[in-house]
């Protein structure tokens, strides 16, 4: 494995994520900033205009990305196992 330069995921934990309620879970979402500016670094990452930094950036976004993908897959494997009308 070739470790690359990221900024840590953890660096959004505050201002970048959200819990959303969607048919009755509480999921983990980017903020609406969050999600424009990942967009935005797509955008520039297939125009091949994107900076080393932002790169950077580009990656620690979507590494929270797959912890919210498998966050919330275990949430609802876990409501599926437990529907709220038998847990106390």
């Amino acid at each position: 494995m070739t470790p690359k330069l990221m900024i840590e995921p953890s660096y959004w934990l505050e201002t970048g994520i959200k819990l959303e309620k969607v048919n009755n879970l509480q999921l983990f979402k980017f903020t609406d900033e969050l999600q424009a500016r990942s967009d935005e670094l797509l955008e520039r990452s297939k125009s091949g205009l994107i900076t080393s930094d932002e790169k950077a950036e580009l990656d620690g976004i979507s590494e929270l990305a797959q912890i919210f993908t498998y966050a919330n897959s275990v949430l609802v494997a876990e409501s599926r196992w437990f529907p709220s009308g038998l847990v106390k």
